[in-house]
């Protein structure tokens, strides 16, 4: 079956009002311990597969997750098995998954990849949890209405479960890692009240979106760290069709971008400040409000709020990344050449708002929350449901390729930033769009457009920043004299970019529509 929730972290501020909300007299807790298997290597891991055996009650019951339709959405399978078998097994050291149960169900797909029997071989306990888990059901009442209590739709029910414990490393019990979550699970009825719950209690508590599972969190704690690796831009993932509509087209914009950002953002609200986190994130921002802002006319759901949020969201993480990424790694090339050494850490100090502050903003997450609604509703319901996407695509890329400033004012300071806008929504634009183009010949002409896009923007990407770093260092050497070497540096580099950006300004102009 596939199951559909929505997890938070719970801010220590907001724990005790969350708790009375919990902790209510037709809650039930249960202490959850349960046992997850890998490969040494976790070969179950990157193929984003969890393997547990956990006991619930006095059950014991065999998991295994995988990812299913959608962000929030993931496969599951449950097994009861046998408790004295079980109990057999734990007696003498050997308790280990079996793979068998999954033969001949729905879920065996997810493991075609494997041999069965090699793979039971190698299987090991990596880590154990043990949680204390409340629960409550929050149902809909007015889905005591006469269309629900005529039996035509299942009743709207939801599923809080709140979670605090630890994960234990399985052969090292000195080293743990705090769980303290919250999750909203539908078990019957509309997604929608999922989302309209989730909001209320995310606005009153200030929760924040986490997509990192229990056995992620544990494979971290395995290798000994923090937060998984960041997440880049994967437009494999994207599914899309040349008879796409176009509310569906745009949906599948959005949801190849919130994999991007979601990753990213959990890493970060659990307290990241890792450059490539925040990079990341923040690009995967950039290609969101590409896809809304052109693709605008393609559904009516998108909400004209999110805009703002996203820009503002993004544009308060631009000078914390700028001199982090200064003083860390900057500054390290620039004395490899002797250079007498800038010191930023007063200026990141007198920053009012950190990346963790940025992101777990509560209009933020909201914001976060409607997206993924968004992109889980249904595109046929909308006016322009039969509308194809392909009919709009060669107008839309026209009036992004005609809006790209002309070459020479690569040079002019004050264009720079408008460039290399320009040029980076027609990236984008171009990557959602090409995909669609289904003869070889267009492929061909897409194919060798977007490769020249991408070089020019990455080019011109550089040049961008090397233009924020120069201004930076400019600023910085009317207090402290070391930073002249910086501002000399960057003056340089930005004088020999200049001629290979425009040669990869002229290949994009020239390339075919």
């Amino acid at each position: 079956m596939q199951e559909i929730e929505l997890k938070f972290l719970v801010p220590e501020s907001r724990l005790k009002g969350l708790m009375r909300q919990t902790h209510v007299k037709s809650s039930q807790v249960m202490q959850l311990a349960a046992h997850y298997y890998d490969t040494d290597d976790q070969k179950l891991a990157k193929a984003g597969i969890g393997l547990r055996i956990r006991k619930e009650g006095d059950n014991w019951v065999q998991t295994i997750k995988a990812g299913g339709d959608g962000i929030v959405a993931r496969l599951e399978h449950n097994a009861l098995l046998d408790n004295e078998h079980v109990q057999t097994m734990l007696d003498n050291n050997a308790l280990i998954p079996d793979l068998t149960i999954y033969q001949d169900t729905p879920i065996a797909a997810i493991l075609d990849d494997f041999k069965i029997k090699k793979l039971s071989n190698q299987l090991t306990p990596l880590y154990v949890t043990d949680v204390q888990r409340t629960t409550r059901l929050l149902v809909d009442k007015t889905s005591n209405d006469s269309d629900y209590g005529s039996g035509n739709l299942p009743e709207n029910k939801i599923e809080v479960a709140y979670d605090q414990g630890q994960i234990i490393h399985g052969n090292d019990h000195t080293q743990r890692d705090t769980i303290q979550e919250i999750e909203f699970e539908l078990i019957s009825g509309d997604v929608d009240f999922l989302f309209t719950t989730a909001k209320t209690w995310c606005k009153r508590y200030k929760l924040c979106l986490s997509t990192v599972t229990k056995a992620e969190r544990g494979g971290l704690l395995i290798k000994e760290q923090r937060y998984s690796q960041a997440v880049g831009a994967d437009l494999s993932q994207m599914s899309i069709h040349k008879k796409m509509s176009k509310p569906a087209f745009v949906r599948a914009a959005v949801h190849n971008c919130l994999l991007q950002i979601l990753p990213n953002s959990s890493a970060i609200v659990a307290g990241s400040t890792d450059h490539e986190h925040i990079l990341q994130f923040q690009t995967g921002i950039k290609r969101l409000l590409t896809a809304i802002t052109a693709f605008a006319d393609f559904s009516d759901e998108i909400n004209p709020d999110w805009q703002p949020i996203l820009q503002q969201t993004t544009a308060l993480l631009d000078d914390y990344r700028e001199l982090t990424y200064l003083a860390n790694h900057v500054e390290a090339e620039l004395q490899a050449y002797d250079s007498p050494a800038t010191d930023w850490t007063t200026d990141i100090k007198l920053l009012k708002i950190s990346p963790m502050d940025a992101v777990k903003a509560n209009d933020f997450q909201l914001t976060l929350l409607e997206l993924i609604a968004f992109t889980m509703s249904d595109p046929e319901l909308e006016p322009q449901g039969n509308e194809r996407t392909i009919d709009k695509l060669t107008q839309i890329l026209s009036e992004q390729y005609e809006r790209l400033i002309d070459l020479d004012s690569v040079k002019e300071a004050d264009s720079i930033d408008s460039l290399y806008n320009q040029l980076e929504r027609l990236r984008y634009v171009s990557e959602f769009c090409a995909p669609l183009f289904g003869k070889k010949s267009s492929k061909k002409k897409a194919k060798r457009r977007l490769k020249h896009l991408v070089k020019a923007h990455k080019a011109l990407k550089k040049y961008h920043a090397h233009t924020q770093y120069h201004q930076r260092y400019v600023l910085k050497a009317g207090t402290e004299s070391n930073a002249l070497y910086g501002t000399g540096w960057f003056a340089a580099m930005l004088e020999k970019e200049d001629k290979g950006i425009q040669k990869r300004l002229d290949k994009v102009k020239e390339s075919a529509i």
